[in-house]
């Protein structure tokens, strides 16, 4: 049985979360999936020997000249789709874009979401109520990212990871400035960490001005001899870095799901964006903005990240 998964929400984090999701329909059906995702999900870096996924198909949606927008990307992608025969297709969405291309590309059997039900959805509780409706299934929020065990080790060796220290993985980048908590914030749990403990840090970033200048600041202090920026290299040689970590503490991005993910205990900096993308996994652990109760998309509270806070946390996660 040929079976198709649509997540076309965009980033890598959205990508981690539906994962568990995707992973329950390939286990009802005892087969491998196909899933159709966008190419800033970066799903072929970490989920192309997922054992789960056979084909990932990239949605070419890309500020309205991609090989799948407009009326004839629709045709497009329904010709893409066709080649590959598929009887039945998963859209974690209500896009009736999406149900239409399904039925043109010949695929008999299509679970979706409700029709024009958007507005509120909750991520995760839509695809749990999705995936509980439609399989009978109950799906917990705990995505795993498997490596394999030689690429971890090959990265220990080329990184000198020494498990007698304690390796960090600092996620500080974002996708929005809202996210980016300042550099000094870092810093300061530096100061407090090293003070204690011997430390590597791993500086995971994006190319963006303001991710670049976060880097700059803290590859010039006095922690620069401890620190390995990691924002050169290819995510599929990032993984295994972090995995290799014991703790990871990141902005709200990227970094926060996969380190999460990859069972790594992760400390979420929710500085701007709901909390549920922060502690969605049993391996998050939320810090939020002093004087705020939770936070959402209009908290804006980066200056009020609490380094102190941040080294409590670490302190009770890895004693």
């Amino acid at each position: 049985m040929k079976i198709l998964a649509i997540q076309n929400r965009m980033g890598i984090g959205d990508m981690v979360i539906f994962l568990p999701f995707i992973e329950a329909i390939s286990k009802k059906y005892q087969t491998p999936i196909s899933i159709l995702v966008k190419e800033n999900s970066k799903a072929k870096e970490y989920l192309i020997k997922n054992k789960y996924i056979n084909d990932i198909i990239i949605l070419d949606r890309t500020n309205k000249s991609g090989r799948h927008d407009g009326i004839s990307g629709t045709f497009n992608l329904v010709n893409d789709l066709k080649k590959y025969k598929f009887e039945k297709v998963f859209i974690f969405n209500s896009s009736l874009r999406y149900n239409l291309v399904s039925r043109l590309a010949g695929i008999k059997s299509i679970f979706q979401y409700p029709l024009f039900e958007k507005k509120n959805q909750h991520v995760i509780q839509a695809a749990q109520s999705f995936i509980r409706t439609k399989l009978q299934t109950d799906v917990k929020s705990n995505p795993i990212i498997n490596l394999d065990p030689d690429y971890i080790d090959q990265a220990k060796t080329k990184y000198k990871i020494n498990k007698n220290q304690i390796n960090i993985l600092l996620g500080i980048g974002g996708s929005g400035s809202t996210k980016r908590i300042p550099a000094k914030k870092f810093i300061n749990f530096m100061e407090m960490v090293t003070k204690k403990k011997d430390c590597k840090f791993f500086l995971a970033t994006g190319t963006k001005n303001e991710e670049q200048s976060i880097l700059k600041e803290i590859q010039e202090s006095k922690f620069q001899d401890r620190c390995i920026p990691l924002d050169k290299i290819k995510l599929s040689e990032t993984l295994p870095i972090i995995k290799n970590c014991d703790i990871a503490i990141c902005n709200d991005s990227s970094f926060s799901h996969l380190s999460a993910a990859l069972e790594i205990p992760t400390i979420v900096l929710m500085s701007d964006t709901p909390l549920l993308y922060g502690n969605y996994s049993p391996r998050m652990y939320p810090v939020i903005p002093d004087g705020e109760e939770t936070v959402t998309h209009n908290t804006l509270g980066k200056e009020k990240i609490n380094p102190e806070k941040i080294f409590n946390l670490f302190n009770k996660i890895l004693n």
